[in-house]
This record gives structure tokens, C-alpha cells and sequence, in this order.
């Protein structure tokens, strides 16, 4: 079976077909970017606030009675969390939000050990 893969009749619509390109309204597109942007400060505000109450819950915790595995659960999902904001910042909004979901769920797991 040979045949061409086109689905245009002659050359010369072929040239023009390659040609076009997609309307996309200036309206729509600065509304994309506007999102994106909204996305990646959101990730990163989340990330970053969620690394500072990590680290100042791993730091109460540090000082009292609670056995060594519950600070080092919440530094871990600090730490994390601030992966989870640096990939925000970079625009992996989608990763960020995983990240932030298993940083949080860390820290509720050393809140389990107290």
C-alpha cells in the first residue's frame, strides 16, 4: 500500500495549508499567561509557607519530649515543601502541588509518632 499521507488534492493548497497558522486572540492568550503566572505564585507562596511551619514545628518539637522521629518527620516535609516551592517558582506547577501534598502528608505522619 503506498499513498500520500496528506489529505490536501494538489501542491499548491499544500503550501498554503502549511502556511496557516492558529488564530488564538491576543484576549486569550494574555489570559493563559495571567493564570500561569497566578499558578506559579500560589505554588510558591503555599510551598514556602508550609517549609516555615515545617521547620518551626521541627524546631518546638526538637526542644521537648517528643522521640527524635517526630522533628526529623517534620524537617523532612519541610524540606520538601521547599522543593515543592522552587519547582513552582520555575512554572511545574503540576509537580509543585504533588509535592506539596507529600510534604504535608509527612509532617501529619510525625504528628501520628507524637
Amino acid at each position: 500500500m503506498s499513498g500520500r499521507t496528506d489529505s490536501v488534492a494538489g501542491p499548491a493548497e499544500a503550501e498554503e495549508a502549511e502556511r496557516a497558522e492558529p488564530v488564538v486572540r491576543p484576549e486569550e492568550d494574555a489570559e493563559f499567561y495571567d493564570e500561569a503566572r497566578r499558578a506559579r505564585w500560589l505554588a510558591t507562596g503555599t510551598g514556602a509557607l508550609l517549609t516555615l511551619a515545617g521547620v518551626a514545628a521541627a524546631l518546638l518539637r526538637l526542644t521537648g519530649p517528643a522521640p527524635a522521629l517526630v522533628p526529623a518527620a517534620y524537617a523532612t516535609g519541610a524540606a520538601v515543601c521547599a522543593a515543592a516551592a522552587l519547582l513552582g517558582a520555575r512554572g511545574r506547577t503540576r509537580r509543585a502541588l504533588w509535592l506539596l501534598i507529600a510534604g504535608t502528608m509527612i509532617m501529619a505522619l510525625g504528628d501520628q509518632f507524637d
